[in-house]
């Protein structure tokens, strides 16, 4: 039978915080465990550095001006719930669907009309919230109205579990779960797990200067910047939450011995800055948008005993889109034809031990009209039409404190990059989706519609409930 394959992509966690990536304080077991007996991919990176432009990708294996989505998508907004944002594109749900996969999502989708379960999904459990706001996540996701009070952090692996536990037991399943706990407003999380990190020294966040390219996002939005150590722990605690999820998962497919055939890939959205550069938040941080290293460099993990060479750090610069590429071929199925070619390339072979010499050492991103190349040297940022560039050394400036692109010592280095975003666009992107024309495209976010709507939806059709109710898992709702 075909692998089975489990995605867990968070929100907003970024490589910075784990154990695994370097830090010396975040408690993460699980994923550490994960990490060293499967493959921690060392420079992944996401294709755009906000929430739903970097899913669209990673769900259609193409940038966000092949795909269109180009920014958040604001979901309590009428006009942006109204626009079927994928239709266009052939999902990694419904190549794996069409190929015999039962498919599931639990946990956070966040590309639009929530409310609708969206082709090639056989179960669907999902939220839309602004959950930038401290309510939202107090409210927990339940079976059915009324809710009871109070934020349920086992709700997500209780229904991914539900799925496993439901699925058809003859066919490969394909589950992806969606945690949002990282993301803002970094408040509310358990107290036993917040009170661990209180004391903590928090080292490995760096006492930055600020951005100096740029104006910071909106005070309202990131207000828990004025306790930082609180927020820290709070930030420290979500990981830590996540990772116990992540366990519980795991131990299920332990107990139905499916690890064997399960490729487990653990990754994010994006990045994001808890202070670092003084900024608070992911690309949209800053005015303009931000390119920096804490906002694109994503985790990724994957583990199949077995199957992948574990006890593997590799080192090969890769995204969302390649893991795409990657995760069709490990499936065994074929992608369809698009009239713009897929950006992505699979890494299967390095997975298993086997380097690629060819393997180039560059990504690209974009978000809106900022397009960027990253070297393992220099990252250029352009933004059109008229700027400004920023062009910045990371072997002598790891903090991204000193723009080049004015320097007359660096103009080749600039010309170079340059011509190589302009080739690179001009070969993927089509162009009526391009980030050059976002302003002619539908509309992705509202801040008006997320600051003045006190509601929210909560989501559930999966086959599967059934299967739950039995279990007894729905009475753990309200603990």
């Amino acid at each position: 039978m075909a692998p089975n394959v489990l995605i867990v992509l968070t929100d907003d966690h970024a490589q910075w915080a784990l154990g695994s990536y370097g830090n010396r304080e975040v408690r993460t077991p699980s994923l550490d465990y994960l990490a060293s007996t499967g493959v921690r991919m060392a420079n992944a990176f996401t294709p755009s550095p906000v929430c739903s432009p970097g899913r669209a990708s990673f769900w259609t294996g193409r940038l966000p001006s092949q795909h269109g989505v180009h920014d958040y998508l604001a979901e309590v907004d009428p006009q942006v719930n109204a626009h079927r944002w994928l239709d266009h594109e052939v999902t990694l749900a419904q190549i794996l669907h069409d190929a015999g996969y039962t498919t599931g999502l639990v946990g956070k989708w966040h590309l639009g009309q929530p409310a609708q379960r969206p082709p090639g999904f056989d179960s669907w459990y999902s939220l839309a919230a602004p959950v930038s706001r401290p309510y939202a996540i107090d409210t927990p996701w339940a079976p059915s109205p009324p809710h009871r009070a109070g934020y349920n952090r086992q709700s997500i692996a209780d229904y991914a579990v539900a799925f496993l536990r439901g699925r058809e037991q003859d066919r490969p399943f394909f589950l992806f779960v969606g945690p949002f706990a990282t993301h803002s407003p970094w408040t509310g999380h358990a107290e036993r797990l917040v009170s661990a990190y209180r004391q903590a020294s928090f080292g490995d966040i760096p006492a930055d200067v600020t951005y100096p390219y740029g104006r910071l996002a909106s005070e309202s939005l990131y207000a828990t910047r004025s306790t930082p150590r609180e927020t820290w722990a709070q930030y420290y605690a979500s990981v830590t939450e996540i990772d116990e999820q992540v366990g519980r998962i795991l131990d299920e497919l332990d107990s139905q011995h499916l690890r064997e055939n399960t490729l487990v890939v653990y990754t994010a959205d994006h990045g994001l800055n808890l202070g670092h550069h003084g900024v608070w938040g992911k690309g949209n941080g800053t005015r303009p948008y931000n390119m920096l290293e804490e906002s694109i460099r994503v985790p990724l993990i994957l583990n199949q005993p077995g199957t992948l060479l574990g006890g593997q750090a590799r080192g090969e610069f890769v995204t969302h889109c390649d893991l795409f590429a990657t995760l069709v071929e490990h499936a065994g199925v074929a992608v369809p034809t698009r009239r713009t070619p897929y950006p992505g390339r699979s890494f299967r072979d390095q997975l298993r031990g086997v380097g690629k010499p060819d393997w180039p050492d560059t990504v690209f991103g974009e978000y809106a009209t900022a397009r960027m190349v990253r070297t393992r040297r220099y990252k250029l940022i352009l933004r059109y039409p008229d700027g400004p560039a920023e062009l910045f050394d990371l072997a002598e400036d790891a903090r991204e404190t000193t723009d080049l692109s004015n320097s007359p010592e660096h103009e080749r280095i600039l010309r170079d990059l340059s011509s190589r975003i302009e080739t690179y666009f001009a070969t993927y992107e089509e162009p009526g989706r391009s980030g050059l024309r976002v302003r002619d495209l539908p509309r992705h976010n509202s801040e008006e519609a997320w600051r003045d709507s006190g509601e929210h939806q909560i989501i559930l059709e999966p086959a599967w409930l059934s299967t739950m109710e039995s279990s007894g898992a729905a009475e753990a709702e309200g603990s």
